[in-house]
């Protein structure tokens, strides 16, 4: 009987508890391709020639004062490189090409020189 107690009561509490997430689904604010890395958010958004890259902490914008990086983008067999640096609120490539299905590798530098990979596929 108390087994049995048991186990209604574990699936009781199983039913009425909701499900804790560490993070949540990582959203793009921007229109891009969000990926989390190292406790941190980044959103790829490509317009035009430019590639744009945000970082957030849970949800509030990280200044890329101070922060660098280089931006690899592998159309296909296509490879190219561009800079990356602090652009306002977000680190900015200019004069990439960067198509759909393109696979993009983002290898930043923090201000404290901490350094950081980030993979995207554009989607």
């Amino acid at each position: 009987m108390k087994t049995q107690l048991a186990a209604a009561l574990a699936a009781l509490s199983i039913i009425t508890c909701p499900a804790a997430l560490a993070h949540g689904e990582a959203k793009a604010r921007h229109g891009g391709v969000v990926q989390l890395a190292h406790d941190l958010g980044f959103e790829l958004v490509v317009r035009g020639d430019v590639a744009a890259i945000y970082v957030d902490d849970h949800g509030k914008p990280v200044d890329p004062a101070g922060m660098s990086g280089r931006l690899t983008i592998l159309n296909g067999t296509q490879k190219s490189e561009a800079a990356l640096a602090p652009a306002g609120d977000r680190l900015e490539a200019k004069g990439v090409q960067v198509a759909k299905g393109a696979r993009v590798v983002a290898a930043l530098t923090t201000a404290d020189k901490k350094a950081m990979t980030v993979r995207f596929t554009v989607r």
